[in-house]
């Protein structure tokens, strides 16, 4: 692993991933199969879309629920980012030691990866980006995806213009009205976040839905635009 590095911006929500919640967090989706399967059938659908890249960097890669998928193909580079020491811990010690060893594990921020510029055909990143309630925070991580990836970003986030998503807005306005504070999952609108990322440098090539109109997860396929070289006459 790397050495750690702190981000210059940090978030309070990222220091609840002790060892013991890590612990706890793969308990917790470990017993949620279906949900599971579902998930896991969105990310090998929007990764169709990347057209299948031969380097991917799975960032925060949790307790690595994604590496096994992300293994399948058997000359890919693999590497794998958590903020969290304790996941990056679990997740070494609950995978099959023959997927472990195909990751380069790196311990930092989704907002500062140490890694070069262009360093990854794809950036796969799931159950982030809904824990960032500022704009600018979201355009600040957009912004070191385009830096680090060569061609495309896979990431996720919940969206509106869906039934869960208006339950959300509803328990969000009764906390508020009783006084208590957000978890630290925001819901963000569709037209919003797409502008947050071409601002970033990104065109949308396309999403995948879970269970549309009734969920609000999403998953965004963008794309890095090719640099063009400029012919001199």
């Amino acid at each position: 692993m790397s050495d750690q590095q702190e981000p210059a911006i940090h978030l309070a929500f990222s220091e609840k991933y002790t060892d013991e919640h890590s612990q706890e967090y793969f308990e917790k989706h470990n017993r949620k199969r279906l949900s599971d399967r579902i998930e896991h059938r969105m990310a090998q659908r929007a990764l169709r879309l990347t057209g299948n890249p031969t380097s991917i960097l799975d960032i925060p890669c949790g307790t690595g629920r994604f590496w096994s998928m992300l293994a399948q193909e058997p000359g890919r580079e693999l590497l794998a980012a958590d903020y969290s020491p304790g996941m990056l811990e679990v997740a070494s010690k609950v995978r099959e030691p023959e997927v472990v060893r195909r990751f380069r594990l790196l311990q930092c921020s989704a907002f500062a990866i140490t890694l070069p510029d262009s360093s990854v055909d794809c950036i796969f990143s799931i159950r982030l980006m809904h824990h960032i309630g500022d704009s600018a925070h979201r355009i600040a991580m957009l912004k070191e995806f385009h830096r680090v990836t060569r061609d495309s970003v896979v990431v996720s986030l919940w969206v509106d213009g869906n039934y869960k998503a208006w339950r959300r807005r509803k328990l969000e306005e009764q906390r508020r009205h009783q006084g208590e504070k957000s978890d630290n999952r925001f819901v963000v609108p569709r037209a919003q976040f797409e502008r947050e990322c071409r601002a970033a440098g990104f065109t949308i090539s396309g999403h995948v839905d879970f269970l549309p109109r009734l969920f609000m997860w999403r998953t965004y396929v963008l794309r890095k635009p090719a640099t063009r070289i400029p012919v001199h006459a």
